[in-house]
């Protein structure tokens, strides 16, 4: 059985090139593979291996006092998930291209799962307002699951939510704005973005779709959550859609390019 985890943390790099070497050394140690990306504004990572390995890859990031509090989320497979282990320089680690959205100045307000889910089986939330779902993904992530009357966004590339979500503001003035994405990167820098331009009814869903899984499960939620490797979804038990070891590089960049996690330049 193999560990999965995700995790992302904001804060400042003034090192990226010598926390990536450390970062990779500590996976290789280790045999994970997956994903590390490293920016100076933080590590966004996905990586798999031995229940063993895993926990000692976070014990040597967790002695960085920078990342002590990293929270991550974990899931299990019978398979490896990636094909290889790879260690990214980036110039976000979520690329959104938005400087009104840097979360090293600050978080916007978040929701947590059993909130929301309290939330939306009334109706709405705890001041009387309507609740909004905003999916901030891209629309082949929403092909595979997300929340029931969520207002989903025709976007392939994260970085196009701005202009795709312009048409909506009126409509989204009364309501409080929750947003949402896989673990969390995505609409963190989302419901920032939307804060610095105007919008002060927005949340974050804290820790993503990920998250909610892990404390709530599927309620209110409809069909699966894309995922970025060969396991392509999880089921609100956590369950991947495939579990084989067929692993596909170009698919697991592809879906990172489109998220905003693939390649850009460094």
């Amino acid at each position: 059985m193999f560990v999965n985890i995700a995790a992302y943390h904001f804060t400042p790099v003034d090192d990226p090139a010598v926390l990536a070497a450390r970062l990779r050394d500590f996976a290789e140690s280790g045999e994970l593979r997956g994903t590390v990306l490293v920016a100076g504004e933080g590590v966004n990572l996905f990586l798999a291996g031995t229940a063993k390995a895993i926990e000692g890859f976070l014990d040597a990031l967790r002695e960085d006092v920078r990342f002590a509090d990293v929270v991550v989320k974990y899931s299990h497979s019978r398979t490896q998930p990636f094909s290889r282990l790879k260690v990214k320089l980036k110039r976000e680690i979520i690329a959104f291209r938005r400087e009104d959205a840097s979360p090293l100045v600050g978080r916007a307000p978040t929701v947590a799962p059993a909130d929301l889910a309290r939330w939306l089986e009334r109706g709405h939330d705890d001041d009387g307002r309507r609740v909004v779902m905003l999916d901030t993904r891209n629309r082949e992530e929403v092909g595979h699951g997300t929340f029931a009357n969520a207002l989903t966004l025709p976007i392939d590339n994260f970085t196009d939510l701005p202009d795709a979500l312009e048409p909506h503001r009126e409509a989204l003035a009364d309501a409080t704005v929750v947003s949402f994405c896989t673990g969390g990167i995505r609409c963190e820098k989302a419901a920032l973005w939307m804060h610095a331009t105007g919008m002060d009814n927005v949340l974050q869903l804290d820790g993503g779709i990920l998250g909610y899984f892990e404390q709530v499960g599927g309620a209110h939620y409809d069909g699966r959550c894309f995922v970025f490797d060969e396991r392509v979804a999880l089921d609100p038990g956590l369950a991947p859609l495939v579990d084989a070891g067929d692993v596909d590089d170009d698919m697991e960049d592809a879906a990172r390019e489109a998220s905003g996690t693939g390649r850009q330049a460094a």
